[in-house]
């Protein structure tokens, strides 16, 4: 039965002295982040809430962000709200992905701004078996069937031990006031299916159903934990050689570990197709696969995980360029990069090209005309001609003229079409070890 006690325990078995945190709650004003909200009020923590108005309810949506931000003016909490409007793109499919991305988004920015340690959202027991029942059908994995996380990436999640009963009963003891979302009650969505559909079988087949789900997703989550242990472990022993933006494993003992180690161990690095496993293990040298983070490269027998560049901290696929007199001014880190393949001087001719100019990276059909050649040449063959590897070409900047014009290849070749051989008007490309 949740209990303000029994709450309050459980936040500090989470976290380290919770008195001393900050917290940006997501309320939404239905039952389970009021109750969240009350119980972080009457237990005295800092924390401010935040509120996102979807307007997807016309009125309803109004009156549910009227509740939050009474319930903040009362008890002086810092109120931070954000209105959905026409700027923010809402597709016709997938509006619950949408909303996630949005809301999450928005808390982050503000957990930011205003220096926040946690972020807490109101998840309860039976969001944790809808999600289980979603990722068994999924075939996602121990990660998945573990469910929602109680505490991770800064999003802690205090009542996800509680059924949603025991939220309901909190509230009527209490005499919390809350609204419901009747689109809850619709059945268009997947998880609204298993919520009104599923679960209510499942209850009737064993009154105790969802006690014991919950004992089985603590035995889960430890399993999990073991796991976690014993692919880190493995990862070590195949591993070749790493650094802090690369890992590289030997690929013949990888292809020897059995199918749930190797699944694991890409899944660590963002792989988790199961298609993609196969892939990796028939893939000839030079194949490369991509996920929002890292790129695996196939190099003989070896896998290559590289962090991607973006996700170092580094330079963006996009960097606009200031020009001082006739000089084009490439920042040093950058410069740094080109002259891992050589130096350059070329003459652009000014009237030729739209201002402003800058660096970027090779986009599929690419192509430009190197200067002494006849013609044409895309520039995924001109990589190819000059025989670079996979990660020497996604080093490689392509420099650009505002209409997207090609200019040339640093440091490689200049396009000959925009090459000066005046003695004026024409813009300077240096790239050597002498200079800026």
């Amino acid at each position: 039965m949740l209990s303000l006690l029994k709450f309050q325990k459980l936040l500090e078995q989470m976290l380290h002295q919770p008195q001393q945190k900050t917290y940006l709650l997501a309320v939404s004003g239905g039952v389970d982040s009021m109750v969240l909200a009350d119980l972080f009020q009457v237990s005295g923590f800092n924390f401010h809430i935040a509120h996102i108005n979807y307007h997807l309810r016309n009125e309803d949506s109004n009156l549910d962000q009227k509740l939050v931000s009474d319930f903040c003016e009362k008890h002086k909490i810092p109120f931070h709200l954000y209105e959905v409007s026409e700027n923010d793109n809402q597709p016709e499919n997938s509006i619950q992905n949408w909303a996630r991305e949005l809301r999450y988004r928005y808390f982050r920015e503000i957990q930011q701004k205003e220096n926040l340690d946690y972020i807490v959202t109101a998840h309860h027991l039976n969001d944790q078996l809808e999600t289980f029942i979603i990722n068994l059908s999924k075939a996602s994995g121990i990660r998945g069937l573990s469910g929602i996380p109680q505490n991770e990436n800064g999003i802690v999640r205090p009542l996800l031990g509680f059924s949603k009963n025991e939220i309901y009963d909190f509230a009527k003891e209490n005499q919390i006031e809350f609204r419901e979302d009747k689109s809850n009650q619709k059945t268009d969505y997947l998880r609204n299916k298993i919520r009104h559909n599923i679960v209510p079988e499942l209850e009737k087949i064993n009154p105790d159903f969802l006690t014991n789900f919950s004992k089985s997703i603590n035995y889960i989550n430890q399993a999990k934990d073991f796991i976690n242990q014993s692919v880190e472990d493995k990862i070590e022993i195949l591993k070749i050689n790493s650094s802090e933006n690369q890992v590289v494993i030997d690929k013949e003992k990888f292809s020897q570990e059995s199918e749930l180690i190797r699944y694991e161990i890409l899944k660590r690095f963002g792989f988790t197709d199961e298609n993609e496993m196969q892939k990796v293990l028939t893939a000839q040298t030079g194949s490369s696969f991509f996920n929002s983070e890292f790129q695996l490269i196939i190099n003989r027998n070896e896998l290559i995980f590289e962090k991607k560049k973006e996700q170092r901290g580094k330079n963006k696929d996009e960097i606009f360029l200031q020009i001082n007199e006739n000089q084009i001014i490439i920042p040093q880190n950058l410069k740094n990069e080109i002259q891992e393949f050589g130096n350059c001087f070329w003459k652009i001719d000014q009237s030729k090209v739209q201002l402003p100019l800058k660096l970027r990276k090779k986009q599929e059909g690419d192509l430009f005309f190197p200067i002494g050649m006849i013609g044409k040449k895309k520039i995924s063959k001109f990589f190819k001609d000059e025989k670079l590897s996979i990660l020497a070409k996604q080093k490689i900047w392509l420099l650009c003229d505002a209409d997207e014009q090609i200019l040339g290849v640093l440091p490689f070749r200049q396009d000959g079409r925009f090459s000066s051989d005046k003695s004026s008007d024409y813009l300077e490309v240096r790239v050597n070890h002498i200079g800026t």
